[in-house]
């Protein structure tokens, strides 16, 4: 954070957002950050939460004013992991930020010491059980892959051909003039993997 000095005249709301995937939707988080009374939301988009760096939060994060509240959806969209976490959450406090975390039902305000303690304590647990549900997934990744060098095979997705059913459904809509985004909604699948069906040509 830069430097805060000093207290704005309201406070201003703030949101912050952050999906993972190209192809997965913050819509669901965007919804309930208006509904909290965001007045500005940052939405960080197709970015890993382990990354150091994410844009739209950096900008945030530049934006706050002592007096501000930071709103997220849920602990794990705002933390790289749980000493990261802290280490903001403890930043907000001694900045004079509010915090609250809509899905956990955590609010902090430095001003009153709303809960200060039973907070801390909640925030300690919830995003170490976040951080060991990332590092068990990540272990059977490493586990699945290693196997599948043992037998000799790629890991990942199975491989889609041109002859899947899919793939072949994706085409027959196209030819009626369908585009790429209602082909999706149809087949069940996101923009760039209707795009990747279109290439492969069903013989």
């Amino acid at each position: 954070l830069g430097p805060l000095t000093g207290r704005t005249a309201r406070m201003t709301r703030l949101g912050y957002a952050r999906v993972s995937s190209a192809e997965q939707d913050a819509a669901l988080q965007i919804r309930d950050l208006e509904a909290a009374g965001c007045e500005r939301i940052y939405r960080d988009h197709g970015v890993s939460g382990t990354r150091a760096s994410r844009p739209e939060l950096d900008r945030m994060l530049d934006r706050l004013s002592r007096g501000d509240e930071v709103v997220v959806w849920k602990l794990d969209r705002l933390g790289r992991n749980t000493r990261n976490l802290l280490e903001l959450l403890d930043t907000f406090k001694a900045k004079g930020i509010k915090f609250r975390s809509l899905r956990d039902g955590i609010t902090t305000d430095p001003d009153t010491d709303l809960g200060s303690a039973m907070a801390q304590a909640m925030i300690t647990i919830i995003s170490a059980f976040a951080q060991l549900e990332r590092d068990q997934l990540s272990e059977r990744t490493r586990a699945g892959m290693a196997v599948a060098a043992a037998n000799g095979r790629r890991a990942g997705r199975r491989e889609v051909t041109a002859n899947d059913l899919k793939v072949r459904r994706a085409h027959e809509l196209k030819a009626q003039g369908l585009k790429p985004a209602d082909i999706g909604r149809v087949i069940g699948a996101g923009r760039a993997t209707v795009y990747r069906y279109l290439k492969l040509e069903p013989g």
